[in-house]
């Protein structure tokens, strides 16, 4: 298991415990996390699960082309932090990760 946190724009966190293998952004949408999207359902293609991380896990992969493309059309601004969470796997890229949300996807 690993632990992803996400902090809302007022502040707020909410960390969840998941189990190895999913994304940042399907454990989004699996406890109701607002401010992740996901329209195309983790494939790199929408950008509506662009998310901040400040201080990456040693383990977190670089940005791959189709990733890199696709975070140039976030809906906020995108910041050198900027991933997408589709991208981001528990036990495979971190075991534990914060991720800032952005003030809006669409």
């Amino acid at each position: 298991m690993s632990t992803i946190t996400y902090v809302h724009r007022d502040g707020e966190q909410e960390t969840f415990s998941v189990a190895d293998g999913t994304s940042v952004m399907r454990a989004a949408l699996q406890n109701g996390i607002d401010g992740i999207v996901g329209e195309c359902g983790g494939q790199a293609m929408c950008a509506t699960c662009h998310v901040y991380v400040d201080q990456p896990p040693a383990d977190l992969p670089d940005l791959s082309e189709d990733e890199d493309e696709m975070l140039e059309c976030t809906a906020s601004p995108r910041e050198s932090a900027s991933r997408l969470g589709c991208q981001l796997r528990a036990g495979q890229h971190f075991d534990s990760i914060t991720v800032r949300l952005p003030e809006r996807q669409v």
